[in-house]
């Protein structure tokens, strides 16, 4: 499966476990989804990956082999589960055990607080020639806000450990043996705060987000479809494959 599901207690542990960039293709987003769904009575979740890497986002290979045909099946489930995330009742906090990049980054930044162990975090789509959902965009503007989302999109950087705090990507370091622990840690405490209380404030902070996500979804995503349809753009994640991926 490519999500597994641990119980810490009465705390949930996501663990992305797919491929060796435990990357978001249809199967991991649709599983992502069904599994948040599984926990809805765990006090919190804490979100992982396997290995050195949290998750190196969207699966370009399954792009670049299925074509146009595959990218319009798989952008409004990759929609769907980064909202799964960040319309999560529970507190959910990231693990981030290794790279969190691209959509990886963006599935952190849709957690409720982020503990980083090792690895980069940053978000590259615009490198690869693609553009973001608005629903990820979204999720982006309510962890860091909007003064730094052009620096952050335009320049596709990674940071890493004290300059992804400082920048505030993350929320703390830990060592990379520990990250799990500590992120159990503030899940425990987070999932001790009264649950309907918790819940409809984490709701009021993120109306805004889901507001401008339910108004222009729907005229957006067409368009980002099309945009990652375009011949320019599929050329682009070919060359991106072979030149780093392969």
């Amino acid at each position: 499966m490519p999500i597994t599901l641990e119980s810490h207690q009465d705390i949930a542990v996501l663990r992305i476990d797919h491929g060796g960039g435990n990357t978001l293709d249809t199967d991991s987003c649709r599983e992502l989804v069904l599994r948040l769904e599984e926990v809805e009575q765990a006090r919190a979740v804490v979100l992982t990956g396997t290995g050195r890497v949290f998750s190196a986002g969207v699966d370009l290979k399954r792009v670049d082999e299925g074509g146009a045909a595959y990218v319009s099946q798989f952008l409004p489930l990759l929609s769907d589960a980064l909202l799964a995330v960040f319309g999560c009742p529970r507190p959910v906090v990231a693990a981030l055990n290794g790279h969190a990049v691209a959509g990886g980054a963006v599935l952190a930044a849709a957690c409720d607080h982020r503990v980083l162990g090792s690895g980069t975090i940053g978000v590259t789509e615009l490198l690869v020639g693609v553009p973001f959902p608005l629903a990820a965009l979204e999720i982006l503007r309510c962890a860091y806000g909007t003064a730094p989302l052009p620096s952050l999109t335009y320049s596709g950087e990674t940071r890493s450990g004290e300059d992804a705090l400082a920048a505030g990507l993350v929320d703390e370091l830990a060592p990379p043996d520990q990250v799990l622990d500590r992120a159990l840690a503030v899940a425990d405490r987070l999932g001790e705060l009264p649950a309907e209380a918790f819940a409809h404030t984490k709701a009021q902070i993120r109306q805004p987000f889901h507001e401008r996500i339910a108004e222009y979804r729907h005229s957006d995503d067409p368009e980002v479809e099309r945009l990652w349809r375009s011949p320019a753009a599929l050329a682009a994640v070919k060359s991106y494959v072979d030149r780093v991926l392969r």
